[in-house]
């Protein structure tokens, strides 16, 4: 899609529907731009921090898409004149950039969920209100609304998730068989042929088999106090068929893209990763690419949906901007409809709305699939940060060979101690 066409598309769907949002955690309300009138023209001056790709050429944007989604946004906002200052700086780089300066850090940003609690705590973040924090909980699945949610209330504008899921060679499985890992397991692909891929020994993926398993970890992923039941009975068991599946000779530890090479090999079946590595895959199955949502597990004789931490990223408000009211509008609108279509149509990233038309796009299809209806939301509490260590430990000492039958059960009740206790 030429830029010209897309400025169009975008400029249409601002006037005609207008853009009202709340002023940073005031929850008052914008008027909607208004093209005509003899309104003064207020001069606003924005800083915008984006990652390097948003500001990279690509086809059809010389300049990068960023800068092209701002100054449509400008040219709808005829009641603003905007200047624009644009600054680098990645979603998973925000907490540590916009909190060694927050008063001179970017007016709008983008950042990973998982930083809010710093941020918000740091001054670095605004609670959004009005218009916008209604927007943000009319349009986005309820996981995606959680994650941009602390403290009861709402700070970001979430355009992409972030999560992990399942890709798989159809030259091995139907897409029948890739709904049961067991299923899965007990085919027989052939001599030196892995069945199964994945990295036990990472903490962001071994909780999959918890929640499998019906366990759970903060409650809902809100509640500190509801702590983590992962040596539950149900829990243990869950230790125990990851114990059982390490030692498989169908299965295969991802370590260091080890599965993209027996992808490439032809030998092995299905593979836990996520959309960056999409490209890769592709390239190594061709014809055989699949991607879905994660498969159901059967553990202590109960099926159960294997679920992947989900998270987002967002686009977020300082509340030390000078211009509040500008600031939330345009947060809103680079994680509304026109932009999403935008970011996936250039650079392949997911949308969270359903209302974007991905097509035939397998991995798109999986990634939205897998939120919908096969994730957990990671826990944006301080809580959480002691869940890593604990838990990466598990799953390396279940590849070592260090937890076994005879000990799964004490291992687990040690590694939900380190949880609850503030790590190990």
């Amino acid at each position: 899609m030429k830029k010209k066409r897309v400025l169009a598309l975008i400029m249409a769907g601002l006037m005609t529907g207008g853009l009202m949002t709340g002023c940073g955690s005031s929850g008052g309300d914008e008027p909607a731009a208004d093209d005509g009138g003899d309104a003064e023209v207020q001069e606003v001056d924005l800083l915008v921090w984006g990652p390097q790709e948003d500001q990279a050429a690509l086809e059809g944007y010389d300049e990068g898409i960023l800068k092209a989604m701002c100054e449509a946004f400008d040219e709808a906002h005829p009641e603003w004149e905007i200047n624009f200052e644009y600054g680098v700086c990645g979603e998973g780089d925000a907490r540590d950039q916009v909190t060694k300066d927050v008063e001179e850090a970017g007016d709008v940003y983008f950042f990973a969920n998982d930083q809010i609690p710093t941020l918000a705590d740091s001054g670095a973040l605004a609670k959004l209100g009005g218009d916008t924090e209604q927007w943000v909980k009319d349009n986005n699945e309820q996981t995606m609304v959680q994650s941009v949610t602390y403290n009861d209330g709402i700070y970001g504008v979430p355009f992409t998730s972030n999560t992990w899921f399942m890709y798989y060679d159809k030259s091995k499985y139907t897409e029948d068989e890739v709904k049961s890992l067991d299923t899965m397991m007990a085919k027989d692909l052939g001599e030196g042929v892995y069945n199964f891929a994945f990295p036990m020994d990472n903490s962001w993926y071994i909780e999959a088999f918890y929640f499998g398993a019906g366990c759970s970890i903060f409650g809902d992923g809100t509640d500190a106090s509801a702590g983590c039941d992962f040596n539950s009975d149900a829990g243990k068991a869950a230790t125990q068929y990851m114990v059982e599946l390490a030692a498989n000779p169908k299965y295969s530890n991802e370590k260091d893209g080890s599965s993209l090479a027996l992808f490439a090999e032809g030998k092995l079946g299905a593979y836990c990763s996520g959309s960056w590595d999409a490209a890769a895959i592709r390239e190594a199955l061709g014809e055989n690419f699949g991607a879905v949502k994660l498969p159901t597990v059967n553990i202590n004789g109960q099926e159960g949906q294997m679920r992947s931490f989900a998270g987002s990223k967002a686009i977020g408000v300082n509340p030390n901007c000078e211009y509040p009211e500008v600031a939330v509008a345009l947060a809103q609108y680079l994680g509304g409809e026109e932009c999403q279509q935008i970011r996936y149509e250039a650079r392949g990233i997911t949308p969270t709305l359903a209302s974007i038309e991905v097509g035939d796009d397998e991995v798109a299809a999986a990634e939205m699939s897998e939120i919908k209806e096969a994730s957990f939301l990671q826990p944006v509490l301080a809580e959480m940060n002691a869940y890593w260590t604990p838990a990466e430990t598990m799953g390396k000492e279940i590849i070592q060979g260090d937890v076994t039958a005879d000990n799964a059960a004490e291992k687990t009740d040690a590694m939900v101690e380190g949880i609850l206790s503030g790590g190990l």
